[in-house]
């Protein structure tokens, strides 16, 4: 494994529900010293952006808003290069007016060009997903933020967007255009953000197959943490094994001066 730069997971990486992982603090400020460059590439798709940076903050990060890259920014980004003028946001408040604000777009379900989901928690009832269904079927496209099949909440494990966004393949028969973790172009991009190159960069995640599968078939190498949603029976079956597993973030320092020698 050859490490130049860095992409992070944030939500069971970084914190889980809210509180710092013991050592994370320590690891991103050894980066830091180290003058490895490093962004953070989360598949949240409850909170935005400037959140996402108050609430690292909160914890004792220093983290610009700039060095994080979610789904929605890469959703707006898509619809504003596009040219839609509308969409239906299946997802939750904050996120739907970060979208909108940064794509220029309103939400109208009646005309609606393309059906963005994300986790949208307790918004997820039969009469949303129905609503999206038909709108889907008379022609919008499918974008799911993220396919995530679960994450790590405060009491336990929560579902994610993906097995929505799976009932509404299914009842389409199409196929959902995915916005961030494990598509490529999101991997990418946050790697052009740095002058990065794939084979010269890591990913560290919690997940398996979001994570480290979708960075290794880019060509990155991934490093995978038993923190937040880590689940042993997932990674014996997983089809990109990671180069490296650490407890947590807090063993990076360790383990990258180990390679050193």
């Amino acid at each position: 494994m050859h490490a130049e730069a860095f992409l992070i997971d944030l939500d069971g990486v970084m914190y889980v529900g809210g509180t710092a992982i013991p050592g994370a603090r320590g690891a991103i400020r050894f980066l830091e010293e180290q003058g490895y460059p490093f962004r953070f590439v989360s598949n949240t798709t409850r909170k935005s952006r400037e959140t996402l940076a108050g609430q690292l903050e909160g914890m004792g990060f220093s983290i610009p808003e700039t060095h994080i890259f979610t789904p929605a920014a890469a959703a707006a980004a898509y619809l504003s290069r596009n040219h839609r003028k509308s969409a239906m946001l299946l997802t939750t408040a904050e996120v739907a007016v970060e979208i909108m604000a940064s794509a220029g777009i309103v939400q109208h379900p009646d005309t609606a060009e393309s059906v963005v989901v994300g986790d949208a928690g307790d918004r997820f009832t039969y009469g949303e997903l129905n609503d999206a269904f038909r709108r889907l079927l008379e022609g919008a496209e499918l974008i799911a933020l993220e396919k995530d099949r679960y994450w790590m909440g405060t009491d336990g494990m929560m579902l994610s967007a993906g097995p929505f966004v799976a009932a509404l393949e299914y009842a389409t028969g199409g196929e959902a255009l995915v916005m961030g973790k494990p598509s490529p172009a999101f991997f990418l991009q946050a790697l052009a953000s740095m002058g990065a190159e794939p084979a010269t960069a890591v990913m560290i995640g919690d997940d398996v197959v979001t994570d480290v599968g979708g960075a290794v078939s880019c060509g990155l190498s991934g490093i995978l943490v038993r923190t937040g949603k880590f689940r042993e029976e997932m990674l014996a079956r997983a089809p990109h094994p990671p180069a490296a597993i650490l407890d947590s973030i807090a063993d990076l320092p360790r383990h990258l001066q180990s390679l050193r020698g």
